[in-house]
């Protein structure tokens, strides 16, 4: 019981951790949406939190994040902007602690594979959901076209996708390698 409340308490605290990242980072930014657009900054904690914490976890932070940033720093606008990013990174948040998990379990692969795997798998899934949720907004009003979707989702957002894709499998690496990760994947 006395390790389950630990426990508990651990996710809390990295969780907390994790939504500090995600209102801090856009700042490298300069809350400049051009460069946040490009950076993807605030996708990095929503995805390490499911890598981290899992899916419930991922998918909680994820949705909270841009919305409760847009309350207490006014940025990202909270309609499309915000509304739209709450869905693509619970999707990211989610995916990324489910797969991992799910792989972790196979025994097949090596971890450093899963990852690489897990973050492209996430990250498909993230701008599929943010294009969806995009398309819906559009039905009230704002229209967003296919190519519309492929500049954001791909073309602007190309240098983002690129740290994400260096840093994350070296810091998830180094937490599970470092069993840091080891109470938190069940």
């Amino acid at each position: 019981m006395q390790q389950k409340v630990h426990l508990h308490i651990n996710k809390i605290s990295l969780a907390a951790m994790f939504l500090a990242l995600a209102w801090l980072f856009p700042f490298i930014s300069g809350q400049i949406p051009e460069f946040g657009n490009m950076l993807l900054l605030m996708h990095i904690p929503a995805i390490l939190a499911g890598f981290v914490l899992g899916p419930k976890y991922g998918l909680i932070l994820g949705f909270i994040m841009p919305l409760t940033r847009s309350m207490v720093f006014g940025m990202p606008p909270i309609y499309p902007t915000s509304l739209a990013m709450a869905f693509e990174l619970a999707t990211y948040g989610f995916v990324s602690g489910f797969l991992f998990r799910w792989l972790l379990k196979k025994k097949e692969m090596d971890v450093l594979i899963n990852v690489y795997i897990t973050l492209f798998a996430a990250m498909v899934a993230g701008r599929a959901v943010w294009g969806l949720v995009q398309s819906l907004i559009g039905v009230l009003g704002n229209l967003f076209t296919w190519e519309m979707f492929v500049s954001g989702a791909f073309l602007i957002a190309w240098p983002g996708i690129i740290i994400q894709f260096l840093l994350i499998p070296a810091l998830v690496k180094v937490l599970y390698s470092s069993r840091v990760m080891d109470k938190f994947i069940a």
